[in-house]
C-alpha cells in the first residue's frame, strides 16, 4: 500500500482507490480531438458532443460502465452520421477505456471497412458488453470479420446486427461463431436477408451452445414451402436448455411448422418468450398451441400478431388460459381476423386467469360486445391501460375502443430519448440480464 500525502490514515485505501479510478478515466473528448489530429481525420461534431457529455457522467468516476449512444437517428441533437473513418478514430480512443461497456452505433453509414475497425476493437478491448450496429451497410465480408472477432472475444454479451444485409453467407459465419463463442447471451440477426441454409446451421449450433439466451431470426429470405428451417429449430428446442427468447417473425410458417414447434416445446422447460408474428398460422395451428398451453409451465410471452387465427383460434387459446394455464403473462393477437365471439372469449379468460396481465387485440373486428367486454376489464382494474393497446370511450351512449401505441415490439426499432422502457408493453425482449446501463 502506498501512503498518500494529505490523506488521514483511515482514508488511505479510499484515496488510493480514487486515484486509481481517476487514472483510468481519461478525458474522452480531449483524446478524441488528439486522435483526429494524429490520424488526419476531421472531427465528427456528433461524436464530439457524445464524448463531452460522457465526461460529465458521474458514473465514470466510480467505474460503473456507461453506454455511448451515437445513434444516427437521434432527433434531439444535430447528427452527422458516423462513417468508417469516424469509427477508426473512435475505436482508437476507446481501445484502452475500461469504463465504456456499451456502444450504440445504430442507423449510421458503416460499411465492411468499418466492420474491419470494429473487429479489431472487439479483439483488443476487454470490457465492451453491448454493441448495437443495427441498420448500417455491413455486408457479407463485414459479417465475417465481426463473427471472426467473436471467436476470441470473451466479454461481449449482446450484439445487434439487425438490418445489415449480410445474406446467407454472412449468416453462416455467425453460425460458426456460435460453435466457439461461450460468452454471447443475446444475438439479433433479424432483417439480415439470411436463408434456409444458415438458419439450419444456426439451429444446429444452438443444440450445443449453452450461453445464448435470446436470439432474433426475423425475416429470412425463404424460397421453399417445406418449412425445413422450422423443423430444425424445433429439433434444437428439444435439446437446448438455455434459450429463453426466440423470434421467428416472417418465416412463412404454416400449421405444419407450428405443430413441430409445439411437439418440441413439450420437452423444453426453458423458453419463456416465443414470437411467431407475421406468419401464416390459422386456427388449426393455434389448436396445437392451445394444447401446449394446457401443459406448458414456462412460456410467459406469446406473440401471434398478424396471423389468421380467427374466432376458433382465439377460443382455443381462451379455453387453455381460462382452465389450465397459469404461466402466460402476455399475449398478442393483433390483426388476426378475430370478431366479437373470439375476443369476448379472451376477455372472459382474463376474469379467471389472474396471471395473464398483458393482451393486445387491435386490428381485429371490434364489435360492440368486444368494446363492452374490454371496457369492463379496464374499468374494474383487471386490465391496466399500459398493458393493452385499446382504451374505451363513449359516444351517444355506445362504448368504443381507441388504439393505444402499446405492443410487444414498441421499442424494437427505436428507443425513447429518456432510455429503455422496462415494461413488456414497450420491449421486444425480456430483461434477461443487465448488460449495460440501458439494458
Amino acid at each position: 500500500m502506498v501512503m498518500l500525502l494529505g490523506c488521514p490514515n483511515h482514508a488511505v485505501t479510499l484515496c488510493f482507490v480514487f486515484q486509481q479510478v481517476m487514472s483510468v478515466h481519461p478525458d474522452l473528448h480531449q483524446h478524441y480531438v488528439q486522435a483526429c489530429q494524429n490520424l488526419g481525420q476531421p472531427e465528427n461534431p456528433f461524436i464530439a458532443h457524445v464524448l463531452q457529455e460522457a465526461n460529465k457522467n458521474d458514473k465514470i468516476r466510480w467505474t460503473k460502465g456507461i453506454t455511448l449512444k451515437i445513434a444516427g437517428n437521434n432527433h434531439l441533437v444535430p447528427v452527422q452520421r458516423v462513417t468508417d473513418d469516424d469509427l477508426h478514430v473512435l475505436v482508437s480512443v476507446l481501445r484502452d477505456t475500461v469504463f465504456v461497456t456499451g456502444l450504440d452505433l445504430r442507423c449510421n453509414v458503416l460499411t465492411d471497412a468499418g466492420a474491419k475497425h470494429m473487429a479489431t476493437f472487439l479483439q483488443e478491448n476487454p470490457t465492451l458488453r453491448y454493441l448495437n450496429l443495427m441498420f448500417n451497410d455491413i455486408g457479407t465480408s463485414g459479417a465475417e470479420l465481426i463473427a471472426g472477432a467473436l471467436h476470441r472475444n470473451e466479454t461481449l454479451v449482446y450484439l445487434r446486427m439487425t438490418g445489415n444485409k449480410m445474406g446467407n453467407k454472412g449468416g453462416m459465419f455467425f453460425a460458426s461463431m456460435l460453435q466457439i463463442n461461450s460468452t454471447l447471451e443475446k444475438l439479433d440477426l433479424g432483417d439480415c436477408d439470411m436463408g434456409t441454409q444458415c438458419l439450419i446451421a444456426i439451429a444446429t449450433a444452438l443444440t450445443q451452445n449453452k450461453s445464448v439466451k435470446a436470439i432474433n431470426l426475423n425475416r429470412p429470405l425463404l424460397y421453399s414451402q417445406e418449412e425445413e428451417s422450422t423443423v430444425h429449430v424445433a429439433l434444437m428446442l428439444k435439446t437446448n436448455s438455455s434459450l429463453v427468447e426466440l423470434h421467428l417473425c416472417k418465416h412463412e410458417m404454416k400449421n405444419f411448422g407450428v405443430e413441430r414447434l409445439c411437439e418440441a416445446l413439450y420437452e423444453n422447460s426453458s423458453l419463456r418468450y416465443l414470437d411467431l408474428s407475421c406468419n401464416k398460422i390459422t386456427r388449426d395451428g393455434v389448436k396445437f398451441l392451445g394444447e401446449l398451453l394446457k401443459r406448458n409451465q414456462t412460456l410467459e410471452i406469446l406473440d401471434l400478431s398478424a396471423n389468421r387465427i380467427e374466432d376458433d383460434g382465439a377460443i382455443y387459446l381462451s379455453e387453455a388460459l381460462a382452465l389450465y394455464n397459469r404461466t402466460l403473462q402476455a399475449l398478442s393477437v393483433v390483426s388476426n381476423n378475430i370478431s366479437g365471439k373470439g375476443l369476448v372469449a379472451l376477455s372472459d379468460a382474463m376474469k379467471t386467469n389472474m396471471e395473464l396481465s398483458y393482451i393486445y387485440i387491435w386490428g381485429n373486428k371490434l364489435d360492440e360486445a368486444t368494446c363492452m367486454a374490454f371496457s369492463e376489464l379496464i374499468q374494474t382494474g383487471r386490465l391496466k391501460l399500459n398493458c393493452t393497446d385499446v382504451e374505451p370511450y363513449e359516444v351517444d351512449g355506445h362504448v368504443h375502443l381507441a388504439e393505444l401505441s402499446h405492443g410487444l415490439k414498441k421499442h424494437y426499432y427505436w428507443t425513447p430519448s429518456c432510455g429503455e422502457g422496462m415494461n413488456k408493453d414497450a420491449n421486444a425482449s425480456l430483461a434477461i440480464a443487465a448488460v449495460s446501463e440501458y439494458l
